[in-house]
């Protein structure tokens, strides 16, 4: 089974993370970053797939050259090699032309092994784009099944359980098929030494838009139909109004709740 894992390097959800102010994109050049923790679960599920039958798992990812450290941590969990896709013009893209760029790497991926099953994660931490995965299917023309708390691939079809507020649904698709997964399908492994020494030999490899076909215009801030207009650093937390009980306490509290509209 040939299988895709779209994983996205983001900045620390630890550290201070703001915008550039050149133009209002994500800072990433002056945080630290790490493979998104939601895309862990998805190359976690891709692995125990292949290890329970067989094939391979590809890490893709879109991003500058530092968005590398995604791939390195997926092939130290077990995959078998990267892509990535770095490209200067890319910067500042939207869902729309990141679908974009996903769905044509991932079509050059299966130009000689078709591929059988995309897995996504159900969100980023950063930008916390759930829709991307379905934009992703809806390119490649394949039927998505997202936010999988469980998953089955058996023979021609994947089978997930979606844990909703008010009931559980179970929804199958015939492969080729895109499924994101939720944080609740799995417990993502620690890279093993073992495994650590064994990416540095695995293949990665880099590609640009025109290796993908894709014409710059229809990628990075330019094209995006959306984009952070002004942005404010959060102001430092004040202290707490403290409110001395002289008996009247209750209907102190009462006035604060209602004054900030929170009864």
């Amino acid at each position: 089974m040939n299988i895709v894992v779209c994983v996205k390097y983001v900045p620390d959800a630890q550290a201070e993370r703001t915008f550039d102010s050149s133009d209002n994109t994500t800072d990433r050049a002056n945080v630290d970053g790490l493979l998104s923790e939601l895309d862990e679960y998805a190359v976690e599920e891709a692995l125990q797939i292949v290890e329970a039958g067989e094939g391979e798992v590809t890490v893709l990812t879109v991003g500058p050259a530092s968005a590398a450290d995604a791939i390195k941590k997926s092939l130290q969990m077990g995959a078998h090699r990267g892509v990535h896709v770095d490209d200067d013009a890319i910067h500042g893209s939207d869902a729309i032309a990141t679908s974009l760029v996903l769905a044509e790497a991932i079509k050059k991926i299966g130009a000689d092994n078709p591929v059988d099953l995309v897995v996504t994660g159900m969100a980023s931490t950063d930008g916390a784009m759930g829709v991307v995965p379905t934009m992703l299917a809806e390119r490649l023309g394949l039927p998505a099944v997202t936010l999988a708390s469980e998953l089955e691939v058996d023979g021609g079809s994947a089978t997930i359980r979606r844990d909703g507020d008010t009931s559980t649904q179970s929804i199958t698709a015939t492969l080729p098929a895109l499924v994101s997964v939720t944080d609740q399908i799995n417990e993502p492994r620690y890279p093993s030494f073992k495994g650590i020494m064994a990416a540095k030999k695995k293949p990665v490899e880099h590609w640009s838009l025109a290796d993908l076909g894709v014409d710059a215009s229809q990628v990075g801030l330019d094209a995006a139909w959306t984009r952070v207009e002004t942005f404010t650093a959060r102001p430092p937390r004040s202290q707490g109004e403290i409110v001395n009980d002289e008996g009247d306490g209750g209907q102190k509290l009462a006035a604060f709740l209602g004054e900030h509209k929170f009864v």
